[in-house]
Parts: structure tokens; sequence; C-alpha cells
């Protein structure tokens, strides 16, 4: 799912118009459309304190509609520059790997094994 697709099935769900979610973040009903069919143009992509904005008022996870606008979370790119090696790492791992390593920080099995 894109971010524009995620944004409209997180605004019909609340049942907002585009009117309604435009007015409450302060910008016109054609850039809410354009959000949602993924028509903005370079010097129109929503910024970090716009999806925040967004976040709230659909009580959405915010690091969800940061990664889905190809942006990355203030507190991912915080860990990265403190600790890039471990971020190397990780990139590097395959499906099972990072699933095994989930399971020991959720104590779940990984779900190769389920």
């Amino acid at each position: 799912m894109n971010f524009g697709d995620r944004v409209r099935l997180l605004r019909v769900q609340r049942s907002l118009t585009q009117a309604t979610l435009a007015e409450r973040l302060d910008v016109s009903i054609s850039y809410i459309s354009k959000v949602e069919r993924g028509r903005l143009h370079f010097g129109d992509y929503p910024s970090e304190k716009f999806i925040h904005k967004l976040a709230i008022e659909l009580k959405a996870d915010e690091d969800e509609l940061l990664m889905l606008a190809d942006k990355v979370p203030l507190s991912i790119r915080e860990r990265i520059r403190e600790r890039p090696e471990v971020f190397r790492v990780v990139a590097n791992m395959d499906d099972d790997q990072i699933d095994r390593l989930m399971g020991q920080f959720s104590g779940e099995p990984p779900k190769s094994v389920r």
C-alpha cells in the first residue's frame, strides 16, 4: 500500500470527507485529493510537520505514514547516526535472519517455525 492509499483508507475509516480533513489541516481540498491519488509534484510532497498533523487527525501511526511517504522518522535517523554499524548489519540480513532477531525481542518463535 502506498502513502496516498493509506491516507484515503484511514480518512474513510474515520468517516471524514476530503473537505473536512483539508479544513482541519489548513490545506486545500485539491491538496488532499492529490495526496490520496499520488499526484503531487516534487515541491508539494508532504512535509514531516504535515504528516505529524495528519497522523493526529487520522489517529494513525505517524512512523508508518512517514515511511510510506519515503521519509525516515527522526527517532530512527538519530539511531542510525548513533549506531550506523547496526543498521548495516540488519540491512544485509535475509528475512529469516530478521524474523529470528525479532523473535528474540518479542519472545515469539520465528515466523518460519510457526
